[in-house]
């Protein structure tokens, strides 16, 4: 059987049949042309692809399922993140969704999750429009080689159809978006959304299932490695500087977002970068901003003047959650080949909107755990609809709407892997220091860097340390390149006894949070504060 009657046959095994034209594995010109054949998106001025996602210009968290079978039930965690849908509903899912694209045209693309060839994933990705196929050629790993491509069998598929709507009293859903997976049938169905982090973070939830069971932390997280190959893990959640901080021209960049840590050392999931570019600097981030002026981006709801056919960055009329989409090989500093060695330092990064947090913090393995599975954040205002004031928000794992399993799997594995590799760990506030957010400045970009930087490269091993008193970790007195005064928040407080008062009600928000975890974890882990 030829290789292209043999993905014939795949189509029709998946119930695909009767469709209009397939497009497989078209390049990225290729993709482009069709796209604006199709009028799915404009080209800006430089070469980037400007595209509209309508209605969802973010992740749907509530419309996404797993469907509950024997293979994964028992494994998943149930609840708020991991929502169950019956193999029933999924099935008459499944049907009027094969219905659907009958007479359509339909394009595919080939590729890998994962860059390690141990780990990795091949996946297929079929979707209804030729920008959301760029975007998976952009995000996964390509199959550069023609005989490898041949013979390439994907063990899981994604199919996204995004102008297919459910019908939530037949299909189950909670609106006409979905995203479901079905862990047995080894397929992904995604409709009733354009917004394509939906394919990028399904495939993510796929591999946060898979990789644990192989003793392999799957993790969200950003890596850089410098010269000496010392490399450096950044968690964060969206809005703490994950992309940014990573994307540092001293350091090869390995992955902006998600990455597997095995016994071999790290290695990302992607093959490109998800960065949101809302208002963003030409002088603070210089390299993420010039991948917004290339050709192969795709820009997601950005600004464009359809005269002059330039984009506005700052343009949140549409969605403060712009993005753009673009292959690693866009950033000059990254390392294409996506692997290193085990990291010799782990940030977890929170954007602290209450000026609790010291601007950085050294952590034992027992206080990385802890701060891992609390994943620390804060909303402020005017970012979300309803949201007035900073609030408090923890994300265990720093990605808890991607968690498959249980969050002390991955919190025990990040301990094992932090113990035995001697890795130092830091906690990195990006947001406030001494003063609220309605009160003063976010800390300047210029001192996270060089925080970071001194972290990093061993600079703050033998400068002196203080003792937290309510979150008991060490602060550096000194930084290079950071005024003293800035390094204790309470300093910073015009009032301190008011910042006393959303300290500690800080520290309640933790504990009280962290009750959910305290039955699975270790007693020097649960006793951190």
């Amino acid at each position: 059987m030829s290789p292209e009657e043999k993905r014939k046959q795949d189509l029709k095994a998946l119930g695909l049949k009767n469709l209009g034209q397939v497009y497989w594995n078209l390049s990225t010109p290729g993709l482009y042309e069709e796209a604006i054949k199709r009028r799915e998106g404009v080209m800006a001025h430089l070469g980037p692809m400007v595209v509209r996602t309508g209605q969802h210009t973010g992740r749907s968290p509530h419309d996404k399922f797993m469907v509950r079978e024997p293979s994964s039930q028992d494994r998943l965690w149930w609840g708020d993140v991991n929502k169950g849908l019956s193999e029933e509903k999924f099935n008459i899912l499944l049907h009027r969704l094969m219905a659907y694209v009958q007479g359509k045209d339909l394009f595919v693309q080939d590729c890998y999750a994962g860059q390690d060839p141990e780990f990795r994933v091949p996946i297929r990705v079929i979707t209804e429009t030729a920008w959301h196929n760029l975007f998976a050629r952009n995000l996964f790993v390509q199959v550069k080689d023609q005989d490898e491509m041949e013979s390439h069998y994907p063990e899981f598929t994604i199919i996204n159809a995004p102008r297919f709507q459910a019908v939530p009293e037949l299909d189950g859903t909670y609106s006409e978006a979905f995203i479901i997976v079905n862990l047995g049938r080894k397929l992904i169905l995604i409709g009733g959304t354009a917004y394509a982090g939906e394919i990028k973070k399904s495939v993510f939830t796929l591999m946060n299932y898979l990789l644990p069971q192989k003793e392999v932390l799957s993790m969200h997280c950003s890596v850089n490695v410098g010269q000496d190959g010392d490399a450096a893990v950044f968690f964060g959640l969206s809005g703490t500087g994950k992309t940014t901080l990573s994307a540092d021209p001293e350091r090869a960049l390995i992955g902006d977002d998600e990455h597997g840590w095995s016994d071999r050392g790290l290695f990302n999931f992607e093959g490109g970068c998800y960065a949101k570019v809302i208002r963003l600097s030409k002088t603070a981030e210089p390299e993420i901003y010039e991948c917004t002026r290339k050709f192969g981006t795709i820009l997601e709801n950005v600004g464009i003047n359809l005269r002059t056919r330039r984009v506005d960055l700052d343009d949140d009329s549409l969605t403060e959650n712009t993005r753009a989409a673009y292959p690693i090989a866009h950033i000059p500093s990254a390392m294409r080949e996506g692997v290193c060695g085990h990291p010799k330092n782990v940030v977890m990064l929170t954007c602290d909107a209450f000026g609790v947090m010291p601007p950085l913090a050294r952590l034992t393995a027992a206080q990385a755990e802890y701060h891992f599975l609390s994943g620390y954040t804060a909303k402020v205002a005017g970012t979300e609809a309803g949201v007035n004031e900073p609030k408090a928000t923890f994300s265990t794992c720093f990605g808890a709407p991607f968690m498959a399993l249980e969050p002390h799997v991955y919190a025990d594995l990040l301990r094992k892997k932090v113990l035995k590799h001697q890795v130092k760990c830091w906690l990195l506030n990006t947001g406030w220091a001494g003063e609220p957010a309605s009160k003063a400045g976010r800390i300047s970009i210029k001192y996270s860097r060089a925080l970071v930087k001194a972290a990093l490269t061993g600079a703050l091993d033998n400068v002196k340390y203080r003792k937290d008193p309510l979150f008991n970790f060490e602060v550096p007195v000194s930084c290079p390149g950071v005024p003293g005064e800035i390094l204790n928040p309470r300093n910073q407080a015009k009032d301190p006894a008011e910042y006393d008062q959303r300290a500690q009600k800080l520290v309640e928000d933790f504990k009280k949070n962290f009750e959910q975890f305290a039955a699975k974890v270790p007693d020097d882990v649960k006793n951190v504060l």
